[in-house]
């Protein structure tokens, strides 16, 4: 073992090297680290340049033999907190930054990159800086994290927690943001342009992952103080990194930035072959004798660019090639890389090169420049022979940024630190070998109906109720439940925005207080879009779904997905089985998609399920658990349509015993939803007449029982899904001013076209005879005329009382329509919601990360777009 005295001589150089280098300008009042000449403080190279403190004072208290050298440790520990505390106190000013860009994503409304060192507000004016820069603040975030893990405290109060929580919630669409990345200029050009840079997706993986479930409190937090993520939002930053990887964005083709992602601090990369690949790439296209250049043709502080202008012309480029400046930060970079990795012949190599380039200060110091650039008297030698001439030290001197990484490199080699102090969230170990997964399925049956058709089936199912007392839920209520996450009215902060959650949320069982929660995929909720009815579909994303938590699970303990069947999935109607028992049986057999499975019950699984402590609501009060309880209720309600409407058959036409009145009702507006230009119907089949029965008698999701679908399809063969052939627009195209006009306006024009046809007509009269029909396409017929003369938010009173308006009617007939497969009313009600494709945005933004192009319209010009970026 080392002798004591040699240790504490060696630590206490490398204190004076921080203090002369480092701490010595750190301002006594704000704690931040100005930049080279300017009272600039850069949040990214504040928090690399307190590393090192960090890094010294851990040395200190794993070697402290005597009180001074704990003094020294906990004086260190302090600089740190002073650092980072001022970092965020800077960006709290900037609340209300933080609370527009959630909801815009505009650059001018990022948070500041730089702050005053003097009094931590904003120095530059938001559109005089690309402040946009994903990085910085996911590497503060990063940092926070694995400080906190350490025992450092520096968040203090809830509500710094509440605004730590709403940064998570800014970096956490890292994956489709573009910004100006680690060099904050944008684009190669520096036109300032922002790019979806890898660097950036990179550091916010890592942010989010590392900080999940960390309490900022440390070992004295409770359940208020502890940050939550939703796993689906690193996961895409996981998916998008590794289709770019190693190109850094669309100009860059590899930036040296990329090994703070693959190595040190962020090992943001788990695959060991691309991992070696980027590294491999940085080496050969960007490595010289003093370093590495950031980029390709970068002209920063070369002795051919222009230093009156910050930008640069395409053609200009050229210029740039082979005279890069290069950058002994990268060494360092390397350095920590093979220490974390165990590559001792790495360490070696660049620890080598990396003394060479170092340069002595006035003071005697050891110390890192900030780059080699080639003299201007040497450049065309350089062009006719690259590599060939010496270059010059350059820029700042000290950098503090690389100083920091060249000194945490010595206590690591040394054996003053190792690997698992500065990471003890374990981000290093993100490429140890997993056991291969098994993913959880649980079948829940709607009712005892449905539970007793499976077992005829030999597949023994629980119904919803039989869970008890677990609780199981759409993906909406969690969605609800994590817009709780990070409200904080002091602060005027409202929590998570987005209302999407992911496979892997709903995958994980959840724990409050004593209550067992569970959710269904969100691709199971009929309340988003129509293809959620069709079951072929569904079971193809369930599928689909099993693959990828096989390929992307990571968190401990097994994914259980809870999958229910109603009784419109078991389609009564074919001769043929139902499909999805043949997805059951398929489950039973252990494997599905090439994943492993295991089908069972869920209340067997609560023990090998990942389960989540939904920590953020345990604190909250009576009152605000009662309003949560009722939201719970209301956002969980059954799938079944509202029982508002009556139902027999899909055709019905009221019998003699129907008042005149009525009929004359009726046949006044019938028809209108064939006559609408959004949708008509050719083929008409015959009516039936069958005797009305009242609503309050026959209700759908009484009355629709299994028993009744197949003697109801027996009786009526036409209830059935129409061709698509029988479904067209008007015949007349229409002109170029109505293409321009919205959905509902043109129905409008329609029913001013047809106006004299239901003239006289009441509508008090027409929720009468709503109330007492039980023909699906009069049903139909009467709220699409109460759609167009009286608004989704009429009240029709169809119940006697108020409380029930047009929006609701269109919404069960809607749900009605999907569950009689009568597509053509399907999609027509879902035109009168203005639903739309929850996912298509998102998966228009996947295609475009990718760096792919997306076509919309059709051809000819101008009504086809093309979408690059």
């Amino acid at each position: 073992m080392r002798n004591r005295s040699n240790s504490g001589v060696r630590l206490d150089l490398y204190q004076r090297i921080i203090n002369k280098t480092i701490l010595a300008h750190q301002n006594p009042v704000t704690g931040l680290l100005p930049g080279g000449s300017t009272s600039h403080a850069w949040v990214r190279d504040n928090v690399y340049s307190i590393l090192c403190v960090w890094g010294l004072a851990l040395a200190y208290k794993k070697q402290a033999d005597v009180e001074e050298d704990r003094a020294k440790s906990y004086e260190l520990e302090q600089s740190v907190v002073k650092l980072m505390r001022g970092l965020l106190m800077s960006l709290m000013r900037q609340v209300d930054k933080l609370e527009r860009f959630k909801r815009t994503q505009n650059p001018r409304d990022a948070l500041h990159a730089k702050y005053d060192s003097m009094t931590g507000a904003t120095c530059v004016a938001d559109d005089r800086w690309g402040h946009l820069q994903i990085d910085a603040t996911s590497l503060f975030l990063l940092i926070l994290a694995q400080m906190t893990a350490s025992g450092l405290q520096i968040v203090f109060t809830l509500d710094e927690v509440a605004f730590v929580q709403n940064l998570v919630f800014y970096i956490e669409s890292a994956y489709m943001i573009p910004d100006y990345g680690i060099w904050e200029r944008g684009d190669k050009t520096n036109h300032g342009y922002p790019e979806l840079n890898s660097s950036s997706i990179g550091m916010a993986k890592a942010a989010l992952e590392a900080i999940n479930e960390v309490d900022l409190f440390g070992s004295r937090g409770g359940p208020g103080s502890v940050i939550h993520i939703l796993p689906d939002e690193a996961q895409q930053c996981q998916a998008i990194l590794q289709s770019m990887l190693p190109r850094e964005s669309n100009s860059k083709e590899v930036d040296a930035a990329l090994l703070s992602i693959i190595g040190y601090p962020a090992f943001a990369v788990d695959d060991q072959e691309l991992l070696d690949h980027t590294r491999e790439t940085i080496k050969e296209k960007l490595q010289g004798r003093y370093g590495c250049c950031r980029f390709l043709r970068d002209g920063y502080k070369t002795a051919r660019e222009d230093p009156r202008r910050l930008h640069y012309e395409l053609w200009e480029l050229k210029i740039f090639e082979n005279i890069e400046c290069e950058w002994p930060i990268f060494f360092g970079y390397f350095i920590l890389e093979g220490i974390f990795s165990g590559n001792h012949e790495q360490v070696n190599e660049y620890r080598d090169i990396l003394d060479k380039v170092l340069v002595r200060g006035a003071d005697g110091i050891t110390v890192m420049p900030e780059l080699y650039a080639v003299p201007s008297d040497k450049v065309e030698l350089e062009y006719s022979a690259p590599g060939s001439q010496e270059r010059k030290p350059m820029g700042q001197v000290p950098h503090r940024w690389g100083q920091s990484l060249y000194i945490l490199g010595r206590l690591l080699t040394e054996g003053f630190l190792s690997p698992g102090e500065l990471d003890p969230l374990n981000r290093r170990l993100a490429m140890e070998p997993k056991p291969d997964l098994v993913v959880q399925v649980v079948i829940l049956a709607e009712d005892r109906v449905i539970q007793a058709r499976l077992a005829e089936n030999d597949l023994h199912v629980q119904t919803m109720s039989d869970v008890d007392p677990i609780q199981v839920h759409p993906a909406r209520v969690l969605s609800h439940i994590y817009s709780q996450l990070g409200r904080n009215k002091k602060l005027g902060l409202t929590g998570r925005p987005s209302s999407d959650v992911g496979l892997l949320a709903t995958s994980k069982l959840y724990r409050l207080n004593d209550q067992i929660y569970a959710f269904m995929p969100q691709f199971l909720d009929q309340q988003t879009f129509y293809v959620a009815l069709d079951t072929e579909f569904l079971l193809d994303l369930f599928r689909t779904d099993v693959a990828y938590l096989r390929a992307n699970w990571q968190m401990l303990g097994r994914p259980t997905m809870v999958i229910p069947i109603y009784h419109w999935l078991m389609d009564y109607s074919s001769d043929k089985q139902p499909v999805i028992l043949g997805t059951i049986h398929k489950l039973k057999t252990g494997y599905i998609n090439g994943t492993r499975v295991h089908l069972g019950n869920l209340g067997d699984f609560v023990s090998t399920s990942c389960v989540t402590q939904l920590t953020f609501l345990s604190g909250a009060d009576s009152t605000a658990e009662l309003e949560l309880g009722n939201l719970i209720d209301n956002l969980a309600c059954p799938a079944s349509p509202r029982p508002k409407l009556g139902t027999t058959s899909a055709f019905h036409v009221p019998p003699s015993d129907m008042t005149r009145e009525s009929r004359s009702r009726s046949n006044s507006i019938k028809g209108i939803v064939k006559r609408s230009l959004s949708i008509k119907i050719i083929d008409e089949e015959p009516l039936l007449h069958r005797p009305v029965r009242h609503h309050h008698e026959h209700l759908l999701h009484d009355s629709l029982t299994t028993a009744d679908l197949p003697s109801l399809v027996e009786e009526h063969p036409f209830i059935r899904q129409p061709s698509e052939t029988s479904l067209h627009l008007a015949a007349s195209p229409p002109s170029q001013s109505m293409l321009h006009r919205s959905h509902s306006d043109l129905i409008w024009r329609t029913h001013f076209d047809h106006h004299s046809e239901y003239e006289g007509v009441k509508c008090e009269d027409l929720v009468g005879t709503l109330r007492e029909t039980d023909s699906l396409h009069e049903q139909a017929d009467i709220i699409h005329y109460l759609f167009v003369n009286k608004g989704l938010d009429w009240d029709t009173k169809i119940s006697g009382r108020p409380g029930c308006p047009v929006k609701e009617l269109v919404m069960e007939l809607y749900e009605k329509a999907g569950h009689l497969k009568q597509w053509w009313l399907v999609r027509h009600t879902a035109g009168m919601l203005r639903k739309r494709v929850e996912d298509l945005a998102k998966v228009a933004t996947d295609l475009l990360v990718r760096q792919k192009q997306l076509s919309v319209g059709l051809p000819p010009e101008p009504r086809e777009k093309i979408i690059t970026r």
